[in-house]
């Protein structure tokens, strides 16, 4: 017991360094609000309980039905050959109660080497009423969302493994109503999911012996999705395109006491909204930053590297130009808000004999990116080749819509044991 709590203490010591502002970190006073935002962004919405109970750092823990959202490759390495699982999660309780989002996932290993899998998520934004210009009640309407997912893994070591997710997304928000005199319609996209697991169930750490997981992903790299048919040059917007690499750490203490650690690092592969002014002439132009107007690939290269940065001003409060007619942009300000696109996420999860799970997690976003920052808590228990995960989210400012977020997940084992024999979080140790 006593090491649990020094490698606790050792992995919470290190993520409070990388979470905590300092003087190098941008804060409110340095960047402005400046969030990133993208089309359906209910694929990107952690489904499940497990991973939901640990601040949504699931990349790298053990292969589950679930994995297919967080990381396909990892199924290679499941303990059961087969699962299935239902989740289901109320979502912004805060504001309303009826917007929910459900999600079904499993996944079958077909040898040593291969495994396939499948999932469907629906997202449904309850009933919203539509009126006209002055107010008027048109309809009535219950807008929603679902994404279709195929996957499959296959092994190219033994202990490294590649994932692939194919999707199709259907994002009906208006009904096909007219808007303003244009006809919408639903947005449909194509996306893939890629993924890579590296596994060692021979590792240490602090002389205990574990297993080591590091995972890399790619989401939802796709087509931009539009909602009319009005300019066909129109650029539409973006998926959720998302890059997560993961480390997690299972510690094997004894026959009955097993601990995992993780820690995800995540960002979005969008490039970032430029800053635009008002010139004499009563046009907007670019003042700092790159367009977004440009293809998904191009947009996926260019978030690594185009964030406008903070404009710097006079005593008077009015935007500094150079002599060639530029805006000049605070030194050091780009570099800070690049930065703060990364979102860091840590989980913790305990087991008591494979039958009962503690869980907690802390997630941080910085505060000009959408300031997201929880902390999770969450239980699971297990029952022959059953079990049931639910977790909590309590948000760390007031009035935050995603506080007092409950999930719910329901699993069956449907196999036996799986081609790998690698021990999962939930397993004995020998």
């Amino acid at each position: 017991m006593n090491r649990i709590i020094a490698i606790s203490i050792c992995f919470f010591g290190s993520l409070s360094a990388v979470a905590q502002p300092t003087s190098g970190v941008a804060t409110d006073d340095d960047l402005q609000l400046n969030t990133i935002t993208t089309a359906v962004p209910f694929v990107a919405i952690t489904p499940d309980s497990r991973a939901g109970g640990m601040g949504d750092a699931g990349t790298a823990l053990s292969a589950s039905s679930t994995s297919i959202y967080w990381n396909t490759s990892i199924l290679n390495f499941a303990e059961s050959k087969s699962e299935i699982s239902v989740s289901y999660t109320p979502w912004l309780r805060q504001l309303t109660n009826d917007i929910h989002l459900s999600y079904l996932s499993g996944y079958y290993q077909l040898n040593d080497k291969h495994s396939i899998g499948g999932a469907m998520r629906f997202f449904s934004l309850g009933e919203i009423t539509f009126t006209d210009d002055q107010g008027n009640v048109t309809r009535e309407d219950k807008p929603s969302e679902y994404a279709l997912i195929g996957s499959y893994a296959f092994k190219t070591s033994p202990k490294t493994s590649v994932g692939l997710n194919g999707k199709f997304i259907y994002s009906n928000l208006t009904g096909g109503m007219v808007v303003a005199g244009v006809t919408t319609k639903p947005g449909v996209a194509g996306a893939a999911d890629v993924s890579f697991t590296y596994l060692n169930d021979q590792a240490k750490m602090f002389g205990t012996k574990g297993t080591y997981t590091f995972a890399a992903t790619i989401n939802n790299i796709g087509n931009k999705i539009q909602y009319s048919n009005v300019g066909s040059n129109s650029p539409g917007d973006f998926l959720p395109q998302n890059l997560k690499i993961g480390n997690s750490f299972l510690a094997k203490f004894d026959a009955y006491n097993n601990v995992v650690f993780s820690l995800d690092i995540q960002k979005l592969l969008v490039p970032t909204p430029p800053i635009y002014v008002l010139n004499d002439d009563a046009e907007y132009e670019l003042a700092a930053g790159k367009t977004n107007d440009i293809g998904v690939i191009s947009g996926m290269l260019q978030s690594f590297y185009d964030a406008p940065g903070k404009l710097a001003r006079d005593e008077a409060g009015n935007y500094i130009q150079n002599a060639d007619g530029t805006y000049e942009v605070v030194s050091g300000s780009k570099f800070k808000e690049e930065i703060t696109e990364i979102n860091i996420a840590f989980g913790m999860e305990y087991w008591y004999n494979n039958l009962f799970a503690l869980r907690t997690g802390f997630f941080y976003e910085a505060p000009n990116k959408g300031a997201r920052q929880f902390i999770n808590a969450g239980i699971g228990l297990k029952y022959n080749k059953f079990g049931v995960d639910i977790s909590y989210l309590a948000a760390l400012k007031r009035n935050n819509p995603l506080a007092n977020t409950l999930r719910f997940t329901l699993r069956m084992d449907l196999g036996d044991g799986g081609g790998s024999n690698v021990p999962s979080t939930e397993s004995n140790p020998e």
